[in-house]
């Protein structure tokens, strides 16, 4: 019996041509700042309870410090990750909309003004934030399906095929 090596699929010319497409997408100036700004926001979030003060809260200091963290572990991978985007984005939207309405929603009396203010303007902020990585991520794909379209149109059309 003949045993054939193959290469593994790392190696294989799609699949490197894709990870080569997303690393132009992530070099973008776009997305740089997107990460970037995300990364600030999921720090503040998580150190807001001591910036802010509201941190007696311990239910909400909580909240907001493992949000904090999981909207940077999110949208602060952008470049790192750049293909599965789209859902992380998603995900770290709802974190946004968690934050705003953490304050009324945890356990005991945290909704006072500091808590309140910083969670809207926070939760706002990371919210609109992720939605412009998910819109990113979904013009990266978009344009990536019309160059991957016009490809094959223009491979059609230069065999004699033309029967679309």
């Amino acid at each position: 019996m003949a045993s054939t090596h193959h290469a593994p699929i790392e190696e294989h010319p799609d699949l490197m041509e894709l990870r080569a497409r997303h690393d132009r997408a992530a070099a973008t100036p776009r997305a740089q700042m997107i990460e970037a700004l995300a990364l600030i926001t999921g720090l503040y979030l998580a150190a807001s309870p001591w910036i802010v003060g509201f941190n007696v809260f311990t239910t909400l200091a909580v909240t907001n410090l493992i949000a904090g963290i999981a909207y940077m572990l999110l949208l602060g991978g952008l470049g790192s990750s750049y293909e599965r985007t789209h859902s992380m984005a998603w995900a770290a939207a709802a974190i946004g909309i968690w934050t705003c309405v953490a304050p009324w929603v945890v356990a005991g009396d945290v909704a006072h003004t500091r808590s309140i203010t910083s969670n809207l303007i926070t939760g706002a902020i990371a919210t609109l934030l992720a939605l412009a990585a998910a819109s990113a991520a979904r013009n990266h794909t978009d344009n990536r399906r019309r160059s991957t379209s016009n490809y094959d149109d223009r491979r059609t059309v230069s065999q004699g095929r033309d029967d679309r």
